[in-house]
């Protein structure tokens, strides 16, 4: 018999599945949905970054004379600047603490939600943990796809600790949750981290 991981009678929030100590799996399967891990193909943009420069070297420093040990600092000077930029030249709507609820198994507050002609969800990785992050951002794709009747066949997110990205994605038809083996690092990798959420948002 299979061993129950979650209660149906129970209520959880986004942020309770970051805390469970089962595999991403069999928390996604219990929602009906399967995961994959590979090199993911994610759409990049060519669109020309104005103020890159200027970004790059701003966040090197903060890298370099701020002590970003916790989630708050890390926030402010990492992620905030990255996706205000992003939001600039996508012209994207952007919510930050964005509370989204389609069950009381499927609700809580995603980090960072992006709008435009795609959705790009972004969770902050707790204590740095990418794993149970993923799991986390697993889930908010999954009541992303459960709430919105659209014909958008993809939805994808990020989990990030600020200096390190891994990207995902949900293939609607398939049911299946796709897992990025990369991990895509700052400072070195700013260009193509903002060439991927600029591209999400545009595709």
């Amino acid at each position: 018999m299979k061993r129950q991981i979650i209660n149906p009678e129970t209520s959880y929030t986004f942020s309770d599945y970051f805390k469970l100590r089962a595999s991403t799996e069999d928390i996604l399967d219990y929602f009906g949905y399967s995961k994959i891990n590979e090199s993911l193909v994610l759409p990049l943009s060519e669109k020309e970054i104005v103020n890159f420069d200027v970004l790059d070297a701003r966040l090197k420093e903060h890298l370099i004379h701020i002590s970003l040990e916790n989630e708050l600092t890390r926030r402010e000077f990492l992620l905030a600047p990255i996706l205000s930029e992003v939001r600039h030249i996508t012209q994207s709507k952007l919510r930050s603490e964005y509370w989204f609820e389609f069950n009381h198994q499927l609700r809580g507050s995603f980090d960072y939600l992006l709008k435009k002609e795609k959705n790009l969800v972004i969770a902050e990785a707790k204590q740095s943990d990418l794993t149970r992050g993923f799991t986390q951002l697993a889930v908010e794709m999954i009541a992303i796809d459960k709430a919105e009747a659209t014909e958008k066949p993809i939805i994808y997110g990020a989990v990030t600790t600020g200096e390190e990205w891994r990207f995902g994605k949900l293939d609607r038809q398939t049911k299946t949750v796709y897992q990025d083996i990369r991990l895509i690092v700052l400072p070195t990798n700013l260009e193509e981290i903002m060439r991927i959420l600029i591209g999400i948002l545009e595709d």
